[in-house]
């Protein structure tokens, strides 16, 4: 055999593997055309829900700035009421001490209030009271509260208007506990 056909024979048995492999490459190339058009729009959608979700995050800072605003004043607000709460029952309470003592005091049974033994101790021994915050102390009652509940009598009379003590004291100087008392005392008679 002569050299140039082996040589045409090797040339063709190496072009078929070619061929071959070059219809592959044009499948893939074809299918990779198709799928291009459908990776497009999805990387098209894609930008549209990018560009939805940035201009959505600035109303979302602003309603979430106006929310926190919100709970601080509500916060606040809640604060103030806890203060002025634990203010009201503790002159409550006082007052309740003091008209417990009066009312024993008017009976004959005489116990010393708390202030009262405040009052006994030492004054290298007290504590100073601490000082309420941005609160400002409710206006003493006036002593008629105690004198008057201390001479209660079933069908007497707890007005001052009518009973004639305190006549000249008008509603809007006696403090809210002492119209509430009074109210409540008339009431269980």
């Amino acid at each position: 055999m002569s050299l140039s056909l082996l040589l045409d024979v090797v040339i063709v048995a190496l072009l078929v593997p070619t061929i071959i492999y070059a219809v592959i490459l044009n499948n893939r190339l074809a299918s990779l055309r198709k799928n291009r058009d459908a990776l497009a729009k999805v990387v098209h959608s894609f930008n549209e829900a990018t560009v939805r979700a940035e201009s959505g995050i600035p109303r979302l800072r602003r309603a979430a700035d106006e929310a926190a605003e919100a709970l601080a004043a509500r916060v606040e607000k809640a604060h103030g009421l806890r203060d002025d709460l634990a203010f009201m029952v503790e002159r409550a309470e006082e007052l309740a001490d003091r008209l417990e003592n009066a009312l024993k005091g008017a009976r004959g049974e005489v116990r010393p209030s708390p202030g009262a033994a405040l009052a006994q101790t030492p004054a290298a021994v007290r504590k100073p009271a601490p000082a309420e915050p941005d609160t400002a102390p409710a206006p003493m009652p006036t002593p008629t509260l105690a004198r008057r509940a201390a001479r209660v009598v079933p069908g007497e009379s707890l007005s001052p208007r009518l009973d004639g003590e305190d006549a000249d004291l008008p509603d809007d100087e006696r403090s809210e506990a002492e119209r509430a008392l009074l109210q409540a005392l008339q009431s269980v008679r």
